[in-house]
């Protein structure tokens, strides 16, 4: 599946929009770092994942300093990184994760991408299945070499905005995203709050001024009537923590997916039922 006879203006992502488009629904992304707690622990994770209704499986190459990640993640990865995952085996779990048929996209900070080589890491994606990278640290500024590499083999991008965004960087960050614009809803790190935020509405709506791009929303969801919430404004809501815990919390590995996929039921049914936004 080598990237240039995937015409670069497509969005490999896009599917997973239009079919829950058709549904009248909210596309669910569920959030896993490769390599937690184990290789084929993770595969096994983001299958049953799958399994339960998560619709894109959002793959996160560990990283030894995550600016943007909350405690939940960095616990997660630094198990990962402890326990010796490298990029390529990274490459393996999307391969085995888009087997499934589930969309697959990676979520990384640019210096692991620099040190495999942007080049062949976009080929090496490429030809996993991925569908791109969401990548929280660099900006549309500073990403010459992946703009040109993801539009060599036919793979999204997406860049974050935040509530602060003015709006003409909002429409310029959009402006180089392709598959979908990943919209924060907390200024802040990430992880499961007892209340979404208000700002991502309305980060939402401004957005909606400037692109026909899907909009993502994540940092914070973690109950189905969170994610029903969210569904009720955005085209894709984002879990990342709550889903981790899951893992960290169970004594046991069987346990831990067993409430893994209790939760990502939960989560599914709320997007498939948004709540309307007042």
């Amino acid at each position: 599946m080598s990237g240039p006879q995937h015409a670069a203006g497509a969005s490999r992502i896009g599917v997973a929009f239009d079919k829950a488009r058709a549904d009248g629904r909210a596309v669910l992304v569920g959030c896993m770092p490769a390599g937690f707690p184990t290789v084929e622990g993770s595969i096994a994770a983001m299958k049953t994942m799958v399994d339960a209704g998560v619709d894109v499986i959002e793959v996160e190459i560990p990283y030894s300093d995550p600016v943007m990640d909350g405690p939940v993640i960095q616990r997660a990865s630094d198990m990962a990184l402890a326990g010796g995952v490298r990029t390529r085996d990274t490459l393996r779990i999307i391969e085995a994760v888009a087997a499934t048929g589930a969309q697959v996209v990676t979520m990384t900070y640019w210096n692991p991408i620099e040190r495999y080589g942007v080049d062949a890491f976009a080929r090496d994606l490429a030809a996993a299945g991925g569908t791109g990278l969401i990548t929280p640290d660099l900006i549309p500024e500073e990403a010459e070499e992946w703009l040109a590499a993801s539009d060599a083999y036919g793979l999204d991008r997406t860049f974050l905005v935040a509530p602060s965004s003015t709006d003409e960087r909002l429409a310029m960050t959009v402006g180089h995203c392709r598959g979908f614009v990943y919209a924060t809803a907390l200024m802040g790190v990430t992880g499961a709050r007892a209340e979404v935020s208000q700002a991502a509405p309305v980060l939402v709506s401004r957005l909606r001024q400037v692109t026909d791009l899907p909009v993502g929303v994540g940092l914070g969801v973690g109950t189905g009537a969170q994610a029903a919430a969210v569904a009720g404004y955005a085209d894709a809501v984002i879990v990342g923590s709550a889903l981790i815990r899951c893992l960290l919390d169970e004594p046991d590995f069987p346990t831990a997916l067993a409430a893994l996929s209790t939760l990502s039921t939960e989560l599914a049914q709320g997007t498939h039922h948004p709540t309307p936004t007042p």
